[in-house]
């Protein structure tokens, strides 16, 4: 739209300024100079040829035209579009016809002024043009940047929601795995005394109950993460009348107090040695050194791993194995050793094909810079031993 305008406003001057004789020249070679400049945008290094050639003609016909600058727009369009030296070939052809159109045309002895000038004209039109590709560049550069950031920004998103569920599925299995395979445990043993000793049995079904229950608030509390805290959340539209009432958890298992129940930690690991031990696996709890001043995050894990190897031991080990918990606690790691007596057998790698049980376990050492080795031992039974680095930062990481 300027260009056209632009145009316009020459050609009227070349008519009110020359007179007939130069007219037809003097328009001609004006609309030569600017009409390219209406796809200056499309081909810069083309329109500035073609520039140079009407000026070229302008000169060698002796017209002097306020269409010569011209010349100084097209070097800016291709100092803004092309690399450096095409826009120092450009420079040195302008400026080379500024020296021309000086020699010719400026007035004896005042040659240094107008050539000057024009080689003023000349650098600040090629200076606004590089300056204007750098701009261009820093902006596209920019704007890449940030959708960069953006992109890894989603993809931090992703990963966090990722481990968060990892993190849930293998604390749920944790929890479903143990307290079902002790109340299976306990349920079979109540089924084979109820009979001879029917008390006995009793005392395993209470047992079974209470661990039940356990699930549940234990169950609850790793759910509570994925729930709003809203009015709802323990209401029948989420749980169901008979989960949270008195028929199933009792009096108080479905209240507020359930939900701050504290984690278990190493020291809840004596009840759960006696639960395993009702259970049908005699558990001995070796336990050395100071944990009260331990990170909850790093006791919870040590807690999760010796339920975990116990649930193992007492679904693939045959009847009659004992097991026994070694636990040596230090100001900066924890070494877990969790061994059975079990004969010597080909026991199938507990929970290889869920992604838990040991690949679980391993997730679970591994956020503490720790290792894992589980397998069974050259005289019979199975082994788990684990060790914890309890640095500040990798604890603050788990």
């Amino acid at each position: 739209m300027l260009v056209p305008l632009f145009l316009v406003l020459l050609l009227l001057h070349v008519v009110l300024t020359y007179g007939r004789g130069e007219l037809v020249v003097a328009s001609a070679l004006t609309v030569a100079l600017v009409l390219p400049l209406v796809w200056l945008r499309r081909a810069p290094v083309v329109v500035f040829a073609a520039v140079v050639a009407a000026a070229f003609v302008q000169w060698w016909a002796d017209v002097q035209l306020p269409a010569d600058a011209a010349l100084l727009v097209a070097l800016y369009a291709v100092a803004a579009d092309a690399g450096r030296r095409v826009v120092f070939v450009a420079c040195a052809v302008v400026e080379g016809g500024a020296l021309l159109a000086c020699l010719r045309w400026a007035t004896p002895g005042a040659f240094p002024a107008p050539f000057a000038a024009l080689t003023a004209a000349v650098v600040a039109a090629a200076a606004l043009g590089v300056n204007a590709r750098t701009a261009r560049a820093f902006l596209v550069a920019s704007q890449e940047r940030a959708a960069r950031l953006e992109q890894q920004r989603d993809q931090q998103a992703r990963l966090a929601v990722a481990e968060e569920r990892s993190r849930i599925a293998r604390e749920m299995h944790d929890i479903v795995t143990h307290n079902l395979s002790v109340m299976v445990a306990l349920t079979d043993a109540a089924l084979h005394t109820r009979d001879h000793a029917p008390e006995a049995a009793a005392t395993a079904m209470l047992r079974a109950s209470e661990t039940g229950r356990q699930a549940l608030v234990d169950m609850r509390r790793s759910l509570g993460v994925l729930r709003s805290d809203g009015p709802g959340t323990d209401g029948p539209g989420v749980d169901g009348p008979g989960v949270d009432g008195p028929g199933v958890d009792g009096p108080g298992v479905g209240g507020p107090g359930a939900e701050r129940r504290p984690l278990p930690g190493i020291g809840d690991l004596q009840e759960l040695t006696e639960r395993m031990c009702a259970a049908g696996l005699p558990t001995v709890l070796d336990l050395r050194g100071a944990h009260d001043r331990l990170p909850a995050t790093a006791q919870l894990t040590v807690y999760r791993l010796v339920q975990e190897a116990l649930t193992n031991t007492l679904k693939h080990a045959p009847a009659g194995a004992r097991a026994e918990v070694r636990l040596q606690c230090r100001a900066r790691s924890v070494t877990v050793d969790v061994t059975d007596d079990g004969p010597r057998t080909t026991r199938p790698r507990p929970a290889a094909a869920s992604g838990h049980g040991i690949p679980g376990m391993r997730e679970r050492a591994a956020a503490y810079r720790g290792t894992l080795r589980a397998g069974p031992l050259p005289g019979g039974g199975w082994h788990v031993h684990a060790r914890l680095f309890l640095d500040s930062a990798e604890a603050a990481t788990a």
